[in-house]
């Protein structure tokens, strides 16, 4: 056997244990959540991770799983990792009977999967994706799932099917109606993170020209971030979360050398937090405020624009990064990578974010049945 088939063959879940289990769940919410994986672009790698993910042991210890998309999809990727699968096609959740070996798959419309070919923008499959968004919100809105998990999409590929949105957070915004939201990558506690807590970075701006970043940043928005990721930190440990607020400029604005948004936006922003009971410390300067946070300083960072986020955190752990929507009334969850086009149905595409992803969204659902969120 080659190398490469041995690792298709490989058990996804031996690469990271978890640190936690399905009693854990079990205890917070009497019972393990039904949780949706949306598909995501079938051009790209989700229905081969999902498939991947699918015989670990923990998954189905976490929760019931079943997927929003098309069964022959799901069929060609078991096929594609060589993986002893079967698919359940069924008309309703309550119907899925998920196992290490069954995968159960609630089918759009006729079932009948368009032939989409790999590793290309495709118009079909944005529209794809984007009925899969539709019906797993459905069912979490209406509480028939407890949390979504979602594959990736391919954003071009949604705007050439017509959806005009920048990505999953601003379509589930609007599906969920919730203008107080943010993209959150979240890493679960371990190596290099000394803190038990884990760590927690939102973002105040997200898809967007960095040219527009400036005058998007306001003191509300600012404000809302720290809010959003206090609430959602609080669910993760006891006692108030200790929040880390970047600087936008260089070295802090360097007393408004470089810069003044510091004094007149970030630090507005700050003391308001600070005058509702929030632990949160800032501005910091964005080169350093990452390296605390890693060594315990912070439960959580607020960074201004996307990359000043996810660089410093996909370089902690990119492989166990989770994408949090914070804001809404349901649980939703995703992987912190893309569609991978270039290695799309090869058999190579690794598993890890998604079960990090639905590790997380089973907890947060279980914590959520335990302590839901505030009106």
């Amino acid at each position: 056997m080659s190398r490469k088939e041995n690792e298709s063959q490989e058990d996804p879940c031996d690469r990271y244990v978890p640190p936690f289990d399905g009693e854990f769940v079990m205890s917070l919410a009497g019972t393990k959540p039904l949780v949706a994986i949306t598909q995501g672009d079938p051009a790209g790698i989700g229905p081969e991770i999902i498939a991947a993910a699918w015989p670990s042991r923990e998954l189905h210890q976490w929760c019931r799983p079943v997927v929003v998309g098309y069964a022959e999809y799901l069929r060609r990727a078991a096929s594609v990792r060589k993986l002893q699968l079967d698919v359940q096609e069924v008309a309703n959740v309550e119907d899925a009977e998920p196992s290490p070996c069954l995968i159960s798959c609630l089918t759009l419309g006729d079932g009948r999967a368009p032939e989409i070919p790999p590793g290309r923008i495709d118009a079909r499959a944005g529209e794809a994706a984007h009925w899969a968004i539709l019906l797993a919100t459905e069912l979490a809105l209406s509480g028939k799932v407890q949390a979504v998990v979602t594959a990736p999409i391919h954003k071009e590929a949604l705007q050439k099917a017509g959806h005009h949105y920048p990505g999953h957070t601003e379509l589930f915004a609007e599906l969920c109606r919730t203008r107080e939201f943010a993209m959150l990558l979240y890493l679960a506690p371990g190596a290099p993170l000394k803190n038990p807590a884990g760590l927690s970075v939102i973002h105040v701006t997200l898809h967007m020209p960095l040219r527009k970043v400036f005058q998007s940043l306001t003191v509300d928005e600012i404000h809302s971030k720290i809010r959003l990721v206090d609430g959602f930190v609080t669910l993760l440990k006891e006692g108030k979360p200790r929040i880390g607020v970047c600087a936008l400029n260089p070295h802090g604005g360097e007393g408004g050398l470089f810069g003044s948004e510091e004094a007149t936006v970030i630090a507005p922003a700050v003391r308001r937090a600070q005058s509702e009971g929030i632990n949160a410390d800032g501005p910091l300067p964005a080169d350093s405020v990452m390296v605390h946070a890693r060594d315990g300083r912070f439960d959580a960072v607020v960074a201004m624009y996307h990359d000043q986020g996810h660089i410093a955190l996909k370089l902690l752990g990119m492989k166990r990064a989770v994408n949090v929507t914070v804001g809404l009334p349901i649980v939703r969850t995703s992987v912190a990578h893309g569609t991978a086009f270039d290695i799309a149905w090869k058999g190579i595409a690794d598993p890890g974010s998604l079960l990090e992803a639905i590790r997380v969204a089973a907890l947060l659902a279980a914590k959520r049945a335990v302590s839901p969120p505030s009106p």
